[in-house]
């Protein structure tokens, strides 16, 4: 007997799947302090470590720095959202 909620496994994406397919992809880090971090996503382990490239810094909206390459502890990471926009066009 099949529920009616079942999905094909094919069709199934873990969210360790969505983390794989967005390495190299612009993203947006919010910290648990309110703070985006937004860049290339080079990589990331299983406590949610995250190395960034290209990475801007938001303090409510406006941007603060820029980093070359930056690396976020995990236990600080809210979330990660894909970029809608790219860096190139001001994201």
């Amino acid at each position: 007997m099949s529920t009616g909620g079942e999905k094909g496994s094919a069709t199934t994406k873990t969210p360790a799947d969505f983390l794989k397919s967005i390495r190299g992809r612009p993203v947006v880090v919010k910290l648990n302090s309110g703070v985006d971090y937004r860049g290339i996503l080079a990589c990331l382990d299983g406590y949610m470590n995250i190395a960034m490239e290209q990475t801007e810094e938001y303090v409510n909206g406006q941007l603060k720095n820029k980093y070359g390459d930056a690396f976020i502890r995990g236990n600080n990471v809210l979330y990660i959202s894909t970029s809608k926009r790219t860096l190139a066009d001001g994201a």
